[in-house]
C-alpha cells in the first residue's frame, strides 16, 4: 500500500485522500431519506392498543416505550387547522411562484411534448423533527390537503419502529417517511443539500432552544414554523431565572401574574434573535399559553430591511415586587418622516431613551425587578386567526376534532386581545392590594373606557384585562369603585396603604397640560369599551380549559428499556 504512493508528491497524496473523504461524505449526505417500513410485513393488531385521534389510528405496544400524551390533542387539532390556514393564506401563493418557474423549465425540456401536471397540486413538505409515535405526522398526512411529503424523525429506535408501523397501518407510506436521526444533524444535512420544508414542527420534551438555529436553516421563505415549549417551570416559574436566561436570553416576570405572557414573549424573542443572524424575520401568527406549555405559530422569511425593526420591537420590563405595576422599555426607537418625494418615507433607527421609572415604585415604594429582553410586538395576526376560525367552523366537525369548541373559544379571545398592550392585570390582584372587594370586569372596563382607554380580555388568564391605560388610571379606577374606603384601618406598611395615602403625588392634576388622563371624566356607565368586553364574556364558548383528567399535565419521559 505504501509502495503505491512512494512516487507521488505529498500534496498529491493529501489531495487524493481529501477527495476520497469528500466523495464518501457527499454520497452519505445525498442519500435520500427513506422509510424502513416493509410493506409486505404483517402486523398482529392483537399485540397493540389502538388509539384513534383525528383521522389517524395509532398502534401502541402494551408496554409503552414511546411518548404519547392524549391531553395534547388540542395541540394537534390546532396544528392541523393552522397549517391549513397557512396553506390558504400564504402557501398557495408560494406554490404558484414555484410552479411558474418549474413549468418554464419543463417547457424548455419537453420540446413541445405534453406535460404531466396531475401531481402539481401536492406541494407541501413538512418536517416533524421530534415525532415520537408519528401520530402528528400521520394526522397531517390524512387531514391536510396538498401535502407532498412528511418526514417524521426521531432519535429513539423504538419511536422510529413505532412510526414505521403506524405509517404502514394507516396506509400513508406514499406521503409519510420515517427517519432515524438526531434532529439537528438531519436539519443541517438538509441545509447542506439545499433541501427545505414549507412547514417545520418542533414539539420537544422541554425547551425548544437546541433546535431553533437548525430549523431556521431548513425552512422555506414564508414557511410556517410551529414551536412548543413545555418547560414552564423555567419560562414562567419563580425559581430558575439563571436557567431562563441561559436558554432564552432573557428573564421572565418572576412572581408576577403576567408571567405566562412573558413566557410567550421570551420564546418569540429567542426565535427573532436567532433568525436575525441570517437576515430573517419571524412574524407571530398565533401565540398561545396553553395548559402546561406554550405554542407559537410563526411565519419565517428573509428580509434584511425588516430585521432592522427588531431593536424597536424588543423590550425590557420593570415590574414592582410589591404592587405588581409595570413599565415597558423598548430597546430602540424607530421614527419616520416624509422625504422630498412625499410617497417615500425616510426611516431612522436610534437608541432608546430611558429608564421610564425611578429606582423605587412611585405608587408603593416597592423595588423594581427587571424582566426580558423579550419580544414587544403583537402576539397574533388577525387575518390568520380569522382563517383558522373559519376552517374550524366550516370544515371541521366534533367527531374528528374533539377539541374544536376549545379552539373556537381560545382563538376568539386571542383575536380580540389588544395588539399594542403587552401584559394584563387582574382586578382580583389589584383589589387584594387595595384591600377592597373585587369589582366586576364590566365596571372596571367601563371606568377605563370613560377615561379614554381601551380594554380587552386575555386568553392567558381568566378574569384579567389587557389595557393601554397607565397604572395611574388603573389604581384610580379601582379606588373609585369603592370611594368610601377608610385607609385609617389599613396597615401603614402595606403597599395598598402607601398607594392610597400618596394619591396626590401620582394622580394627574387639573392644571397639568401633559396629563395622562382627566380624572373628572371618570364614569362607570356602560360604554363602548365595557360593551365589547361584556359581549365577549357572554359568548357561549369554551374560553378556558378545565382540568380534563386527574393528575393531568406533562407525562414522564418514556424509556426504551
Amino acid at each position: 500500500m505504501l509502495a503505491k504512493y512512494k512516487s507521488l508528491h505529498p500534496n498529491t497524496m493529501l489531495r487524493a485522500a481529501f477527495n476520497k473523504v469528500k466523495t464518501t461524505f457527499a454520497g452519505q449526505n445525498n442519500a435520500p431519506i427513506t422509510s424502513t417500513t416493509n410493506a409486505n410485513s404483517q402486523i398482529n393488531v392483537d399485540d397493540y392498543n389502538i388509539v384513534k385521534e383525528g383521522k389517524a389510528e395509532i398502534l401502541f405496544a402494551k408496554k409503552e416505550t414511546v411518548f404519547y400524551n392524549p391531553i395534547q390533542q388540542f395541540n394537534r387539532d390546532l396544528s392541523v387547522t393552522c397549517i391549513k390556514a397557512w396553506d390558504n393564506l400564504y402557501g398557495q401563493k408560494i406554490h404558484a411562484n414555484e410552479l411558474k418557474y418549474k413549468n418554464k423549465k419543463r417547457r424548455k425540456l419537453s420540446n413541445g411534448a405534453a406535460i404531466d401536471t396531475s401531481k402539481d397540486d401536492d406541494y407541501i413538505k413538512i418536517l416533524e423533527a421530534l415525532s415520537a409515535t408519528g401520530l402528528r405526522a400521520i394526522r397531517y398526512a390524512h387531514e391536510i390537503p396538498h401535502v407532498k411529503q412528511i418526514v417524521a424523525n426521531d432519535l429513539l429506535p423504538a419511536a422510529v419502529e413505532s412510526i414505521d408501523r403506524n405509517i404502514q397501518y394507516n396506509n400513508v407510506g406514499d406521503i409519510a417517511i420515517a427517519n432515524k436521526d438526531d434532529a439537528n444533524v438531519l436539519m443541517y444535512k438538509n441545509k447542506a443539500q439545499n433541501t427545505k420544508y414549507h412547514v417545520v414542527d418542533l414539539d420537544p420534551y422541554g425547551t425548544v432552544t437546541p433546535f431553533v438555529d437548525a430549523a431556521l436553516q431548513t425552512i422555506e421563505d414564508d414557511g410556517l414554523m410551529l414551536v412548543t415549549c413545555t418547560d414552564l417551570s423555567v419560562l414562567a416559574g419563580n425559581g430558575y431565572p439563571e436557567k431562563c436566561f441561559a436558554l432564552y436570553g432573557g428573564v421572565n416576570m418572576i412572581s408576577h401574574e403576567s408571567t405566562h405572557e412573558s413566557a410567550l414573549r421570551l420564546v418569540l424573542n429567542l426565535l427573532n434573535q436567532s433568525a436575525a443572524k441570517y437576515k430573517k424575520t419571524v412574524e407571530p401568527l398565533l401565540s398561545l399559553s396553553i395548559d402546561f406549555y406554550v405554542r407559537v405559530f410563526v411565519k419565517v422569511k428573509t428580509s434584511p430591511i425588516e430585521v432592522k425593526d427588531l431593536q424597536s420591537k424588543t423590550m425590557i420590563t420593570y415590574h414592582c415586587s410589591q404592587c405588581g405595576s409595570f413599565q415597558n422599555q423598548p430597546l430602540g426607537r424607530k421614527s419616520e418622516r416624509d422625504g422630498k418625494k412625499k410617497l417615500k418615507k425616510i426611516v431612522k433607527y436610534s437608541v432608546a431613551q430611558g429608564p421610564p421609572v425611578d429606582r423605587k415604585c412611585k405608587f408603593c415604594g416597592g423595588t423594581y425587578h427587571l424582566a426580558g429582553p423579550m419580544f414587544g410586538g403583537s402576539l397574533h395576526n388577525e387575518e390568520f386567526i380569522n382563517e383558522v376560525l373559519r376552517i374550524n367552523k366550516e370544515e371541521h366537525n366534533d367527531d374528528t376534532y374533539g377539541t374544536r369548541k376549545r379552539i373556537e373559544g381560545m382563538l376568539t379571545l386571542a383575536k380580540n386581545e389588544l395588539s399594542d398592550s403587552p401584559f394584563y392585570f387582574s382586578p382580583n390582584w389589584v383589589s387584594s392590594i387595595l384591600k377592597i372587594q373585587v369589582p366586576p370586569l364590566k365596571k372596571v372596563s367601563a371606568g377605563l373606557g370613560s377615561l379614554g382607554f381601551d380594554c380587552s380580555m386575555t386568553h392567558a388568564q381568566p378574569s384579567s384585562l389587557k389595557t393601554n391605560a397607565p397604572w395611574e388610571a388603573i389604581w384610580y379606577v379601582l379606588k373609585e369603585c369603592f370611594p368610601n374606603k377608610d385607609i385609617e384601618k389599613m396597615n401603614e406598611r402595606a403597599a395598598g396603604y402607601k398607594i392610597l395615602a400618596n394619591i396626590d403625588s401620582w394622580l394627574p392634576r387639573e392644571d397639568d397640560e401633559n396629563k395622562l388622563f382627566d380624572p373628572t371624566k371618570l364614569s362607570f356607565e356602560e360604554n363602548e369599551v365595557s360593551g365589547k368586553v361584556e359581549k365577549l364574556r357572554k359568548l357561549k364558548i369554551v374560553k378556558y380549559q378545565e382540568n380534563p383528567t386527574k393528575n393531568w399535565g406533562p407525562k414522564a419521559r418514556p424509556t426504551s428499556s
